[in-house]
């Protein structure tokens, strides 16, 4: 019993590491995509891939994650704010 105990733990461990990657990895292309000029192929590339997870449940999983305070408070976090991704997204369509 105690070593289920252990890799539930150790499960738990790694979803939690995974999210901080998958977080860091679209806050970085968040900034990226702020910079590209509109109707560029990358921009487009950038934003719907943005829309995606901004559209997931996996993106509703993290944001739960930060408003219930379970992420290190120095990550950055850019691309949990609702209006933040949610503005760059509808910019892009003007």
């Amino acid at each position: 019993m105690p070593k289920r105990k252990l890799l539930s733990k150790k499960s738990s461990e790694t979803a939690f590491s995974e999210q901080i990657k998958r977080i860091t990895y679209y806050e970085k292309l968040m900034d990226t995509a702020e910079k590209l000029k509109n109707g560029t192929s990358q921009k487009k590339k950038a934003l719907a891939e943005l829309e995606k997870y901004y559209t997931s449940d996996t993106w509703k999983q993290d944001y739960a994650a930060d408003e219930a305070g379970l992420l290190p408070k120095e990550l950055k976090r850019g691309v949990l704010s609702e209006d933040g991704l949610y503005d760059l997204l509808s910019k892009s369509d003007e």
